[in-house]
């Protein structure tokens, strides 16, 4: 395919959809101002035990350097499931709905709870460019229970999306839950969201005898060219009768040490929800996105009874194939010699519950 301006700008669209490169399109807008701590230095947030963000002269590599093999995939991968969820899930029970990438709804408690919620047809800031949904969400918006939280992790586009918040605020009107700064972007696209930020470690209270705290993970964040790590982003360890869960919606794996601490901080788990997909290249993806092997090590640190798989199959970030992740997810388990079923994939719509 030719190198023209439509297919670079689409090209670069959707690099800052997956993994919030600076985008030229964007202009500078008020950003998170607080004050100096072990992960913010006045201006911009950082993981002491992480890696930097990487630079537009490595995404060009990526991109447009010689040898990139990049998987295509169908246009279309649906899924044979649809849910249709109850209003409610009361008492210990905890109900999981794969909505489809990092999208999830939790039912307990009698609260619902959405996790980085995408119902937008692109992954970007663009109708028109970007990368666009192969499957359906596994839930139709219309029928979705009443929500009464919702928590997203971070601000790349794949997690933040503004059009889906804006139609939760407008129907549901529920708390957002997010980490410090990412309420700013919020607000300056819909004053309606009702988004409250927190640093991590902070544990919120949500009703029904359901907390969630905001833990550290390997990442970072940006929506444009003026905003890299101005914002924070996080995992979450959410607190239910059934007991705790580790929703982990972007991370890379490093040496392991953020899954450790969260089993040392908060462990048992009951189960982890652990990114599988967008890995490839590892020479680029691996301080941000786990592979499925990182994921069936970071299993192990985290100590969790059980694990979900998500961030694959429905946006096309990186350049592995749409059923890669699975593929290489039941080899590594193999591998561990751990049973199938301890770490389940589900396809948009199938439902799992503890």
């Amino acid at each position: 395919m030719p190198i023209t301006r439509r297919r670079i700008l689409a090209l670069l669209t959707g690099a800052a959809a997956a993994i919030g490169v600076p985008s030229i399109w964007m202009s500078s807008m008020k950003t998170y101002d607080g004050p100096v701590s072990d992960h913010f230095d006045g201006l911009r947030f950082f993981d002491p035990d992480g890696s930097p963000p990487k630079s537009l002269g490595e995404v060009l590599r990526w991109q447009f350097g010689g040898g990139r093999k990049r998987a295509t995939w169908p246009d279309r991968v649906p899924s044979p499931y649809a849910d249709t969820p109850p209003p409610r899930v009361e008492g210990a029970k905890v109900r999981f709905s794969f909505v489809g990438h990092a999208s999830w709804l939790i039912q307990t408690a009698g609260l619902n709870i959405l996790v980085d919620p995408v119902w937008s047809t692109r992954a970007s800031p663009f109708s028109f460019a970007g990368p666009k949904r192969h499957n359906d969400p596994g839930i139709a918006f219309e029928k979705l229970p009443k929500i009464d939280v919702v928590l997203v992790s971070h601000g790349h586009y794949d997690h933040l999306d503004i059009a889906t918040l804006s139609k939760l605020a407008e129907t549901f009107a529920p708390r957002v839950i997010t980490p410090l700064g990412n309420d700013i972007t919020m607000r300056a696209a819909d004053a309606a969201i009702k988004a409250e930020a927190f640093d991590w470690h902070q544990r919120i209270d949500l009703g029904n005898e359901l907390a969630v705290t905001l833990v550290p993970t390997r990442h970072w964040s940006a929506r444009g060219l003026y905003d890299r790590n101005k914002a924070l982003w996080a995992s979450f360890v959410l607190e239910t009768s059934a007991g705790k869960l580790y929703i982990v919606c972007d991370s890379g794996y490093g040496d392991g040490g953020h899954f450790r601490r969260v089993a040392e901080a908060h462990g048992p788990l009951r189960l982890a929800i652990l990114p599988i997909g967008a890995y490839e290249p590892r020479w680029f993806m691996r301080d941000q996105h786990m592979n499925p092997e990182d994921a069936v090590k970071a299993l192990a640190d985290c100590g969790a009874q059980q694990a979900l798989a998500h961030h694959h199959g429905t946006f096309q970030l990186t350049d592995e194939a749409v059923d890669a992740p699975v593929i290489a997810l039941g080899e590594a388990l193999d591998a561990a010699k751990l049973p199938r079923e301890k770490f389940a994939t589900l396809k948009p719509g199938q439902v799992f519950e503890i």
